[in-house]
């Protein structure tokens, strides 16, 4: 055994990593989840209810092409307990790894998208500080890693702070974001993916989107890590 390796059990035995989703301890190779939790976290199949309601909830932008969402979202469920380490507690791993999950999977169904460039949700440079990273760049990272598809963090920006969308209505959510985003840099693609943490009304996406077309984009497709359930 390398003294690599054994220092490495050594750090493990005196300071045991758990598994984000379930807490349990992590065994072997593993990282950031268990095995058992990588092949239980609950997908979205692509021709599902689910999917369809996704799909409804953007009928009246007709730009947008696809909407997909890779695992379903409930309170106190397992995603909910990744998303909430990747955002409140500072493990940026979940995101690159949950990101490229998606990204290979998309891959391997044959349901990737053919767009050019993948572009990440901004969070405001408040937040963003506060946070010290954007969640969902670390998501796009991870999924371009694992598809080849280009992105960026720095196209779109959050013009305003807003309150939280949590607890709003779709009409509360619409008006607080309604012209929130705009476009910092020249875009030349014409087809994008846009992608974000969780689906919950669509209304942040929507904003992204219309911003994105005055910008001379013309095919949107929606990707977001997780579909809230309600």
């Amino acid at each position: 055994m390398r003294i690599k390796d054994i220092l490495h059990d050594f750090v493990d035995l005196i300071f045991p990593k758990n598994c984000e989703a379930c807490h349990n301890g992590l065994i072997g190779n593993e990282e950031t989840k268990c095995t058992s939790c990588r092949i239980l976290l609950p997908r979205i199949e692509a021709d599902g209810l689910n999917s369809e309601a996704m799909n409804f909830k953007f009928a009246g932008t007709p730009e947008i092409v696809s909407t997909h969402s890779f695992l379903l979202f409930t309170k106190k469920g397992k995603v909910q307990q990744l998303l909430h380490a990747l955002k409140y507690k500072g493990v940026k791993e979940v995101g690159l790894m949950l990101g490229f999950m998606f990204g290979q999977e998309m891959a391997a169904s044959g349901i990737l998208p053919p767009a050019e460039l993948i572009i990440s949700v901004p969070l405001h440079e408040k937040k963003k500080k506060s946070r010290g990273y954007n969640q969902s760049d670390l998501l796009a990272e991870g999924f371009s890693n694992a598809t080849g598809i280009p992105w960026s963090g720095t196209i779109l920006s959050r013009t305003r702070h807003t309150a939280t969308q949590t607890g709003k209505s779709k009409t509360e959510r619409r008006e607080n974001v309604k012209g929130v985003f705009s476009v910092k840099t020249e875009i030349t693609v014409q087809s994008v993916i846009i992608m974000d943490d969780v689906l919950t009304t669509g209304a942040t996406l929507e904003e992204c989107v219309h911003a994105l077309k005055t910008a001379g984009c013309m095919e949107f497709y929606i990707l977001t890590i997780a579909l809230a359930k309600h």
